[in-house]
């Protein structure tokens, strides 16, 4: 996509990183070393990334010491990482990870009738801005709700950002929604999924991370198995 003169491209990474469940340490070290492969600007993680897809998984305070070995990858690439955990609140949410620090980012707004037994759906869209590109944030089930796409985009974002995770039988459901949410918001869709087993009943998890353009055209996808990583430079 074409961008302004004030800013430079942006190169962005989704992963669908190796998954221990409840074991943020060894979490933590598979997406920092994620973070070091990719060597991108923005590097996006799967929903519940952290902890994996435990919904009775205890919250991660983001000053947790736990988490210092991504800031460091961070700091060392240059890198702000997207990464899932429960948080208080309770909520599922999206953490910034940067050289400074961890933060709560994006709650998502769009819970199923599973996980609203705990957790309680997010106040509102958010936009972040890296460099001059706005991402609008998503996790999973957002990308299926017209209204959330649309009440993000409408914030002036240039690329759509979910985490996400689908079992293997459903690949075919978040191709689809990216494509209805580039191509009828003309925006980059950047869709990180998780591969393999996550926890929650997830056995088999689809894979297929991948970020389209706004045309609706594959820029770029990984396959099906955990580890791997795909990266795109916008323009």
């Amino acid at each position: 996509m074409s961008g302004t003169p004030a800013r430079s491209p942006l190169r962005i990474a989704v992963t669908q990183p190796s998954c221990v469940a409840y074991d943020v340490e060894a979490n933590v070290s598979a997406h920092a070393a994620l973070v070091r492969a990719a060597a991108s600007r923005v590097v996006v993680f799967p929903e519940l990334s952290l902890t994996g897809y435990e919904l009775d998984a205890p919250a991660l305070d983001p000053t947790d010491p736990r988490l210092t070995p991504l800031v460091e990858a961070c700091a060392q690439t240059g890198t702000l990482a997207l990464a899932g955990a429960p948080v208080a609140g309770d909520h599922i949410a999206t953490l910034a990870v940067d050289h400074t620090g961890a933060r709560v980012a994006y709650r998502k707004m769009s819970v199923g009738p599973v996980e609203a037994r705990r957790f309680t759906p997010g106040p509102e869209p958010v936009v972040l801005t890296v460099d001059g590109w706005r991402l609008g944030l998503a996790i999973c089930k957002d990308t299926g709700v017209p209204e959330h796409a649309a009440r993000t985009c409408a914030l002036g974002v240039d690329v759509y950002v979910a985490s996400i995770l689908d079992h293997a039988a459903d690949v075919a459901v978040p191709d689809e929604r990216a494509l209805r949410i580039s191509t009828t918001h003309r925006v980059v869709v950047a869709v990180a999924s998780f591969a393999g087993s996550t926890g929650g009943g997830y056995t088999e998890a689809a894979g297929r991370s991948a970020i389209w353009a706004p045309d609706g055209a594959v820029l770029a996808r990984t396959g099906t198995t955990p580890g791997e990583f795909v990266r795109a430079t916008l323009t």
